[in-house]
């Protein structure tokens, strides 16, 4: 299928859904800009498209050619998204021609690392994306489910030289072979995608795939479609849209009004021009962007748009906390964090996880700085006390309430416990059973 006009799905949008009948109710019937459109509420448009025999007002018509695939969405609750042959050909051909930007070399032996089953579609789409890229490549489907165990020797063994998967899964995967000193010396790509990529966590890829570079596979999601194909360069954060399958736009916070001018962060909205049975017009991604002024449609991801937590009256974002260990961590201990919530003796805490560099000792389960009340969790190895980690946790939580006054205020007014560290290796941190992806903030508060 090839691209539509953007005036010609906007009508086709109109008169064949339901939801998209209602949304656009009161705009002139002419409308076929997508400046006259509203952008879609994301709790609106989920809750119109259940795949239900008889509930769904999203699709534009009857579920009887296409394939199913669950997503989260952006707000972690699995969601129902849906592609025709047609339109799944489409995804995977135009994303397969990024992944040449990304690096994809004939004859590359590539091990797909992400995850299957369960209806969720980065294993095939990535498969089928190489399946359908413009140059001859060997494909290796080992999936992040499988043990590592075999997969190192696997991947030995094929002499896989590019990994692709989630940087939660490929840190893991450095990790045991930076412990078991297995050398990989065909890899020279690490491809990943799904979330984002620190700079802790490209210390540990260097240190276990000292020549491979790193980069981004793409930005795409099962329910937003096509966002970003890559853009060589230094910064894998940096893409430009899938013209024309896909436009891109950045929205101003507040006014919702297009973003021209490089550097100024706004929330991305895509509208898909190839989906015509499950259509996606101004759908929020869910990521931050900034355009930047390098390149026709250059635009940066600055990450979650919402990925952050309320702790009593303080609302805390992964990146302050990113930035903080940062800040703090000078000599590059820290390959990893999580947030993690926790409520005890009537109030809330807020821990911040660290993994440690391989072969790094954390300290004993559940010892922390900052706080000796809170309720005991993490596996970290049993050890002595470490003042170099005692201090640099010490130094974390003193530039995250640099960053965050408010917290160290509500601590000081009974609000909330103590911010606090707790040592982990890579492998403890709590990730999706189903994608594999790290889970940037854990809320293990009660709820009844």
């Amino acid at each position: 299928m090839s691209a539509q006009q953007l005036s010609d799905l906007i009508r086709f949008a109109r008169h064949n859904s339901p939801f998209y009948r209602d949304l656009y109710a009161a705009l002139p019937p002419d409308a076929g800009r997508l400046t006259d459109l509203p952008v879609v509420d994301q709790r609106e448009f989920w809750a119109a498209n259940s795949l239900r025999a008889d509930g769904n007002r999203v699709l534009t018509g009857p579920l009887s050619e296409a394939t199913v695939y669950k997503t989260g969405g952006t707000t972690g609750s699995p969601k129902f998204s849906v592609y025709t042959r047609d339109e799944w050909r489409t995804f995977v051909t135009s994303f397969g021609q990024g992944l040449v930007d990304a690096g994809l070399r004939p004859g590359h032996r590539v091990a797909d690392l992400f995850y299957a089953g369960e209806l969720y579609a980065s294993f095939l789409f990535l498969l089928d994306s190489l399946a359908h890229a413009p140059v001859d490549n060997v494909r290796l489907p080992i999936g992040g489910g499988a043990p590592l165990e075999s997969t190192v020797p696997t991947l030995r063994d094929l002499a896989a030289e590019v990994l692709t998967g989630t940087p939660t899964t490929l840190c893991r995967l450095a990790e045991q072979v930076v412990a078991r000193g297995v050398r990989l010396d065909a890899v020279e790509l690490l491809l990943f995608g799904g979330e984002a990529l620190f700079a802790d966590q490209r210390r540990l890829l260097a240190a276990a795939f000292p020549r491979a570079e790193v980069r981004s596979v793409g930005y795409a999601s099962v329910d937003a479609g096509l966002l970003g194909r890559p853009v060589p360069g230094p910064d894998a954060r940096v893409h430009r849209a899938f013209t024309p399958y896909s436009v891109v736009e950045i929205l101003d916070d507040t006014t919702d009004e297009p973003i021209t001018e490089p550097g100024r962060p706004g929330r991305v909205v895509v509208t898909s021009l190839f989906r015509r049975l499950m259509p996606v017009i101004r759908y929020p991604a869910g990521d931050r962007a900034e355009w930047t002024g390098t390149g026709d449609g250059h635009f940066r991801i600055l990450g979650r748009a919402e990925e952050g937590v309320r702790v009593g009256p303080v609302s805390l974002y992964t990146q302050d906390a990113q930035e903080a260990v940062a800040a703090a961590d000078t000599e590059g201990r820290v390959v990893g964090m999580q947030l993690v919530v926790r409520r005890w003796e009537g109030r809330d805490g807020l821990v911040l996880r660290l993994a440690t560099v391989p072969g790094e000792r954390p300290t004993a389960p559940g010892a922390r700085a900052g706080e000796s009340g809170a309720p005991a969790g993490g596996s970290g190895e049993p050890a002595g006390e470490s003042a170099d980690l005692e201090a640099l946790a010490k130094a974390v939580v003193a530039e995250l309430e640099d960053v965050r006054p408010l917290y160290p205020d509500s601590v000081r007014a009974g609000f909330v416990h103590p911010l606090s560290v707790e040592w982990v290796r890579h492998r403890d941190l709590a990730v999706n059973p189903r994608s594999g992806k790290l889970v940037r903030v854990l809320d293990e508060r009660p709820t009844a």
